[in-house]
């Protein structure tokens, strides 16, 4: 790969990293701003937090797998591997994930009671 490649590569994957950490940053104010009023609200945020943790985990893997160029790699793959990684991490908490979202929906509703 020529030098100008790898750095629109390496620039593609700071800007799809930037866009992850400001999506994470905005999904997590909109948990946190008060709008939780029912236990199934607040089960529906704990999943999503729970989604947006495994989808931060998950991103930490994929970035040091390399792709075979004749079968893959490219701008496309590097622009769709962060959806590819949220997708995985929605299922998996979809498939009962690792309790983070049990525990945040404890809290959630310990709040409102308190």
């Amino acid at each position: 790969m020529t030098d100008g490649a790898t750095a629109l590569m390496a620039q593609a994957q700071a800007s799809a990293q930037y866009g992850t950490q400001n999506n994470m940053a905005a999904r997590m104010s909109s948990l946190t701003d008060g709008h939780i009023k029912t236990e199934a609200e607040a089960r529906k945020a704990g999943e999503e937090f729970e989604s947006m943790f495994l989808g931060q985990m998950l991103s930490h893997m994929f970035a040091g797998i390399e792709t075979n160029e004749m079968f893959g790699g490219g701008h496309g793959e590097t622009m769709m591997r962060s959806m590819l990684v949220d997708e995985y991490a929605k299922e998996m908490t979809r498939a009962g994930g690792i309790g983070i979202a049990d525990a945040v929906t404890r809290e959630i509703l310990k709040i409102q009671e308190g």
